[in-house]
Formats: structure tokens, C-alpha cells, sequence
């Protein structure tokens, strides 16, 4: 190792103690922060974001591919995979991004009746009910404690008994939908996510955004406005980050937001030693007394250029096109924490091309994903020697 290395890992370390002491501090001073500054901090960060860019006069829903995205989704593959290598072992293995489960829990999802027509396409086309499972997760590539991950969860849904043609034929009758805490993504097209992943693989993160030859500033700016300390997945709320199809010529962003109290404590805060997995255990504290609900909204492009579907840093503005309730999703009380069910979490795949056509996810980060996915949980499930499994909500979990 170079000294210029040794350098940048001991300023990296440096900047990632700073962080953990900052998430120990955050819950006595950043929910305030919050309502006061992260909208027009945001709107700030955005309108610089937006300075730059150049009205390419494109169609609503049109999409746009750039001759070097096959490369850079071959990179982001080999290096997401190098990542997975260096930090698990066979047998072991867990997902590349969104790495560890919180929690993987049964659910109900109900589309509403008054949604207006145009929107009643795809799953949302009739009012009815799915069975659903809902993972939480954190971020990857490792398992680190939940107080000193970077702030970030994610929430996967899978719909079953979706009836119809499918994108991917691997699952006959489910539907994803996979989102985060952040409504912009950490990267805006494919081409910066292989950068990001390259300094992942060297464990230096950070510098994909302060780099002083190839700074993020920007990106690096949004995301802190939504990463912070994180006290319970399920009083959270989740984007979709990445545009979908809603039917013919037309896209839409979705999100799951809250709509119930949850129990919140972090336990040995600021400076002592909180439970590894407090997340889950938060989790499990709520479900054993009651039940938890999320909106699913969804949010129409109606400006090509505003509210982009290339460029996955670019918030689609709400004062263009409100977010609508489009479904409910009801998590009943139940127990979960079972190992058969961690198990179970681990032979699913989840991938936003599990979908009926009506849906299909639009951007170069979507389209990467297609492959990405696919190629990363096929690796994965060979390395744990476990098959791929289409849940159909009938599974049973032996409880010990």
C-alpha cells in the first residue's frame, strides 16, 4: 500500500468517526434542523443541480441511452461483486446493496377505489387487495451495527397473486416495488455509480464525493439532508428515487409514507453501547402491540425536462405534480424475528423488473438493475448454496 493510500484511508477513517459521533449526537438536535432547513435546503441544492442541465426536448416518458452504459453496467457488476468477495463467505452471503435485513414481514396492500382513471393502470388498474411481503434493510456492502451505518433504510415491497404477463419470466405472479429514504439516489446515472462503486470496493466511500478531481458536492449535499441517525423502518417514509411506466406514455416516481406512531428509542445514546441491531428491535417492539400502516403515493411526469427520467438526482418537484394516494399497505401485528424467516428473506429476490409491463421501470439506472439484479442474486444464491424461491403468502416459519 502506497503512502498516498495509507493517507486517504487514514483521512477516511478520520471522517467516518466524525460521522458516527455526529449519528449519536443527531437525535438531540436534527429533527429540528429538519422542519426548519432540509425543504429549503433542498430546493436550494436542487435549483443548482438543475443550473446545469440542458433541455434535451424530450417526450414525456421518453427515455435516452448513452454508448457507454453497457460498460458501465459491466463495471458496476464486477466491482458490486469484488465488494461482495472481499466482506462475506460462502455460505454467508448477503446482498451487494441493501445488505441487511431489519426485518422481512407479511402485509396486505389494498388499492384504493378513488383513484382518478388515468392512474388506474397496471396494479392499481381495479380496487382489490394483495398479499404482500415487506423487507427492511439497511445499506451495504457490509453488516455493520445499525447506530454506525450511514443513515440509510430501505423498504422493498413484493405484491403476489398479480395476475398476467410479466417483464421477467424467472416470477409468474409478483410485482416489486423498492425504494429509500432518500427521494433523490445517491448517483445520477450509471456512469457515476460505477465511480461510486470503485471506491467502495477500495473502502473509501466518501471520496466518490469529495473528490477534489471528480467532486459530487451536490449529490453528496441532498443525501445528507435525508441521512441521519434512523430509529425505526417502519415510521419512516421511502421513494422510489428511479421513474416507472404507469400504462402507455406515461411515468410516474412512487413512495411509501407513514401513517403510524412507532416506538422510537435508541437505547444507550449519546456515548453508550446501543443494541447491534436496535432497528429490529424497535420493529419488533411495535408489531407486538400494533398494527402498522404506509400510503403508497404515486407522482405523474408532466415535464420532460423538470422532472427527468435519466437523471436520478433531480427531485421531480411536487408543485408540478402532488404525490396521490394510490394504495394502502397494512402490516398486521405478528411476530417475525425467527431465524426460518431470516432464512426465507435470503432466498428471495427482489427486482424492480418482477413486474406486469404496464410498470416497467424507465432510466438508466433501472435498466442496469434489470442484469444487475439478476446476475448478482444468482451469485449470491450460489455462493449460499440456496435456490431462488417465488413466494406464493401461504409460507409457514417454524417458530422455535
Amino acid at each position: 500500500m502506497t503512502i498516498k493510500t495509507r493517507t486517504l484511508k487514514f483521512i477516511h477513517h478520520i471522517l467516518l468517526q466524525l460521522l458516527h459521533i455526529e449519528r449519536r449526537l443527531e437525535p438531540w438536535f436534527r429533527p429540528l434542523l429538519n422542519r426548519l432547513f432540509r425543504e429549503p435546503s433542498a430546493k436550494v441544492v436542487q435549483f443548482l443541480i438543475n443550473l446545469w442541465r440542458k433541455d434535451e426536448n424530450l417526450q414525456l416518458a421518453e427515455e435516452t441511452i448513452d454508448p457507454d452504459e453497457e460498460q458501465s453496467l459491466n463495471d458496476i457488476i464486477d466491482l458490486m461483486a469484488d465488494q461482495m468477495r472481499g466482506h462475506f463467505k460462502p455460505g454467508g452471503y448477503e446482498r451487494g446493496g441493501n445488505t441487511k435485513t431489519h426485518g422481512i414481514v407479511r402485509a396486505t396492500v389494498t388499492i384504493r377505489d378513488d383513484l382518478p382513471e388515468h392512474c388506474r393502470r397496471g396494479v392499481f388498474a381495479t380496487p382489490r387487495s394483495y398479499p404482500a411481503y415487506v423487507r427492511f434493510s439497511g445499506p451495504g456492502p457490509d453488516v455493520p451495527a445499525d447506530i454506525e451505518d450511514v443513515g440509510f433504510v430501505s423498504m422493498a415491497v413484493k405484491l403476489m397473486d398479480v395476475q398476467g404477463e410479466k417483464l421477467m419470466d424467472e416470477e409468474r405472479f409478483t410485482q416489486d416495488f423498492i425504494t429509500i429514504c432518500t427521494p433523490t439516489f445517491v448517483t445520477p446515472n450509471t456512469r457515476e455509480n460505477a465511480k461510486l462503486q470503485q471506491w467502495s470496493l477500495l473502502d473509501m466511500p466518501i471520496y466518490y464525493f469529495l473528490n477534489p478531481k471528480d467532486p459530487h458536492l451536490l449529490d453528496f449535499m441532498m443525501q445528507s439532508l435525508w441521512n441521519e441517525t434512523q430509529y425505526n423502518p417502519l415510521g419512516q417514509r421511502y421513494w422510489s428515487c428511479v421513474p416507472y411506466q404507469l400504462g402507455e406514455s406515461q411515468a410516474m416516481m412512487y413512495s411509501f409514507a407513514p401513517k403510524t406512531a412507532v416506538d422510537t428509542k435508541i437505547p444507550g445514546l449519546p456515548f453508550g453501547t446501543p443494541p447491534l441491531n436496535y432497528l429490529r428491535e424497535n420493529m419488533i417492539k411495535t408489531l407486538d402491540k400494533k398494527d402498522v400502516e404506509f400510503d403508497l403515493m404515486i407522482q405523474l411526469q408532466t415535464d420532460p425536462h423538470r422532472m427527468p427520467i435519466e437523471n436520478a438526482a433531480v427531485r421531480w418537484p411536487e408543485k408540478l405534480s402532488p404525490f396521490i394516494p394510490a394504495a394502502t399497505v397494512h402490516i398486521p401485528r405478528q411476530q417475525f424475528d425467527f431465524d426460518a424467516q431470516f432464512d426465507f428473506a435470503k432466498r428471495l429476490k427482489m427486482n424492480p423488473w418482477h413486474c406486469l409491463p404496464e410498470h416497467r421501470p424507465l432510466g438508466n439506472q433501472s435498466r442496469a438493475r434489470l442484469r444487475m439484479y439478476q446476475e448478482l442474486s444468482k451469485f449470491r444464491q450460489k455462493m449460499n448454496q440456496t435456490t431462488h424461491l417465488e413466494p406464493t403468502g401461504d409460507e409457514v416459519f417454524d417458530i422455535p
